[in-house]
């Protein structure tokens, strides 16, 4: 149950800058601990003995966990409050992160893993829930913005430590449990930091309820296909990242670990592009923009089909640029069309965005592993395209007051 008894912050508000300290750094290690196998994926099938596609389970089991239980998370953020459960969401997602760094065998490592989304499953929901209770609508892009920026950050500094540290050390072992601690700083920073919910006041909220909302807003045709675009989005992006390594630890490139972690560097461009990106579409509006960054993202596959170690990087980068924008631009959206139920509407497009990471990754796995680099390619290109199909229909969302429900979503 929300309350306007406290004024909506605003940028420039001291505790609007408290809040997007506090979700950066929650968003830095959501990321960070959700994606950490991704770039050990050549180093398990090396240990484990099995195919890129068995390998890449250790992300997808992850965020199929989240996917599952991030509606009851977002249920009980309502009952509970939202700043208890992403604490104690990140709090168990640490505790599981350190257990998978000592399993003995990969089927555990699946088990801890699947454990941990689960765990992570508090904090996407329930940060995207919170924001739009707190901030002013018309700052709702700029801070949802920084907080997607958290995640490319968490992204790109999680794999960053993780492929160091496997490299300089030898052992995945150790690279896990590094990035767990470094995770555990950034808990720590963001209990601190973070204030407690001004304009949200927990209510119960019983099974029927939440069936309610759920069917709501499955009948809200605009956030159905919000839900589609993050699905599809994902897909892209984690298949890309999941199979780049292996294109560039092989011939022609042969790099070494190290240099291949430094390619996800790149995430510092997603840091920037899901900043801007909520203010650009303030001016070219939300469809617009999510077309074009769907444009982007499919010029960017195509340049990694080249045999160049240039255009194969600079590819990558456009892919991330396009899907930043993308989903900082959709789950914005989400929740400005949302009227009521906010966090379980939240819940379900990052249900379906990391439903997106688990059957997009796995997937491209199997494409991989049976065509080659090309036909992955292909596989993004077709998710890529399937996105712009799904955005064309929609009318932009107005930048004040959302829609009716029930509202028509084609033109």
């Amino acid at each position: 149950m929300s309350t306007t008894a406290a004024p909506a912050l605003q940028r420039g508000d001291a505790a609007f800058r408290r809040v997007a300290v506090g979700l950066f750094f929650a968003g830095f290690t959501t990321f960070a601990l959700l994606y950490a196998t991704q770039p050990l994926l050549p180093r398990l099938v090396e240990v484990f003995a099995v195919s890129p596609g068995t390998a890449s389970l250790s992300v997808s089991v992850t965020t199929g966990g989240l996917a599952l239980a991030i509606i009851p998370a977002s249920a009980l953020s309502e009952r509970w409050g939202r700043r208890p459960v992403m604490v104690w969401s990140l709090a168990g997602a640490v505790v599981f992160g350190l257990a998978a760094a000592v399993a003995p065998s990969l089927w555990l490592l699946l088990v801890l893993r699947a454990l941990e989304g689960v765990a992570l499953a508090g904090l996407p929901a329930v940060g995207m829930a919170y924001l739009a209770d707190e901030i002013d609508t018309g700052h709702l892009g700029g801070a949802m913005g920084l907080y997607v920026a958290g995640n490319s950050v968490g992204g790109f500094g999680g794999r960053i430590v993780v492929s160091a540290l496997n490299d300089l050390t030898g052992s995945w072992r150790l690279a896990l449990g590094g990035i767990a601690g470094v995770s555990a700083v950034c808990l720590l920073v963001f209990w601190l930091v973070l204030p407690p919910s001004r304009r949200f006041t927990p209510a119960p909220v019983s099974t029927g309820a939440l069936v309610g909302e759920v069917r709501a807003h499955l009948g809200d045709p605009v956030l159905r296909r919000l839900f589609a675009v993050g699905l599809l989005l994902m897909g892209t992006f984690v298949c890309a990242y999941n199979y780049v390594a292996f294109r560039l630890l092989g011939p022609p490139f042969s790099l070494s670990d190290l240099v291949v972690g430094f390619v996800f560097v790149l995430y510092a461009v997603g840091t920037v592009t899901s900043t801007v990106a909520g203010r650009v579409s303030g001016r070219l509006g939300a469809r617009t923009t999510v077309l074009a960054a769907c444009g982007v993202a499919a010029l960017g596959a195509v340049a990694m089909l080249a045999p160049v170690l240039a255009l194969v990087i600079g590819g990558l980068a456009l892919l991330t640029v396009g899907f930043f924008a993308g989903h900082a631009v959709a789950s914005a959206w989400v929740g400005r069309r949302a009227e009521h139920g906010r966090a379980v509407a939240s819940g379900m497009y990052l249900f379906s965005y990391y439903v997106g990471s688990s059957v997009g990754g796995t997937l491209g796995g199997v494409v991989f592993g049976a065509a080659g680099w090309s036909a992955t390619v292909g596989f993004l290109v077709l998710l890529v395209a399937g996105t712009a199909i799904v955005v064309l229909p929609l009318r932009p969302p107005p930048t004040a007051a959302p829609p009716a429900r029930g509202e028509p979503s084609s033109a």
